[in-house]
């Protein structure tokens, strides 16, 4: 793979064009899946958004909203998908006819998946993405946004939660892209200030069923291990890595400040 692509590198199967982010994941995951299934295979270029690769003419001319993930079906005359549950829907509908991870298009369950995954796209992923942000990343950090956004992606968490209090996966009796559109984002959790087996155990009890699928695990390394997943932090905490056990009680005690500030009370739905 080329370290800054400036095209299309494959000419049959499936390109991926992404980076290992919690939207990212949702295609390389399923991707994994559809190989270690089907034998489908697929070929990725690592796109570096801090760099703004994904702003290249090259890549607006696939993905107009200038983001990843994107994939390219070579296979059926150079098609393109951006947005992750749209990616998601579109390789379950043309790649898994056997439905293994989704469900036919008439069932209650093909409804139901495509409920939680626009839950998860228009609520889960932009909470959790802002609070990611005000807690680590902002070079100012607004106790009225930290509280805000936490408190949000809490509720959201709970909601997930409730879910999964009487089954194993979020539709149906089985895993599916349902699942898949969540892992990126539950699997970096701790970045927003959820402490997932003390708050919400059964949400910590799936992402545990999840990384034991090998597909998976995969998945999440595409293109590269993250270093901010929450088993990544809890690894260097337990090592007493000075910098992430500093980073780790700064964005605590700043969340505990200022959820007390504005008498933020859980609740949820």
């Amino acid at each position: 793979m080329s370290s800054e692509p400036t095209g299309l590198i494959a000419s049959s199967g499936i390109e991926l064009l992404t980076m290992g982010t919690p939207n990212g994941v949702k295609a390389s995951v399923l991707l994994e899946e559809l190989k270690a299934a089907y034998g489908t295979e697929y070929t990725f270029q690592a796109i570096n958004i801090m760099k703004n690769t994904q702003k290249e003419p090259w890549y607006t001319a696939l993905c107009p909203n200038g983001r990843i993930p994107t994939i390219v079906d070579h296979n059926r005359g150079g098609f393109a998908v951006f947005e992750g549950i749209a990616i998601l829907l579109y390789l379950a509908r043309h790649y898994d006819p056997q439905h293994k991870f989704g469900f036919p298009v008439d069932s209650d369950e093909y409804s139901e998946v495509e409920q939680w995954i626009g839950w998860q796209h228009g609520g889960l992923g932009p909470m959790q993405g802002q609070a990611n942000h005000f807690v680590r990343f902002a070079k100012t950090k607004p106790p009225y946004a930290v509280q805000r956004y936490v408190g949000e992606t809490e509720r959201l968490y709970g909601i997930l939660d409730a879910r999964l209090s009487s089954r194993k996966y979020v539709v149906g009796d089985r895993y599916s892209i349902a699942d898949m559109s969540l892992v990126g984002w539950v699997n970096m959790s701790t970045l927003a200030g959820i402490d997932l087996a003390a708050q919400f155990p059964n949400v910590q009890a799936w992402l545990d069923r999840l990384l034991e699928r090998p597909a998976v695990r995969k998945g999440l390394a595409v293109p590269n291990e993250s270093t901010m997943s929450n088993a990544a932090i809890a690894k260097k905490i337990a090592e007493g890595d000075e910098d992430t056990i500093k980073a780790d009680q700064a964005a605590r005690k700043l969340i505990a400040d200022a959820k007390a500030e504005f008498g933020y009370k859980y609740a949820s739905p």
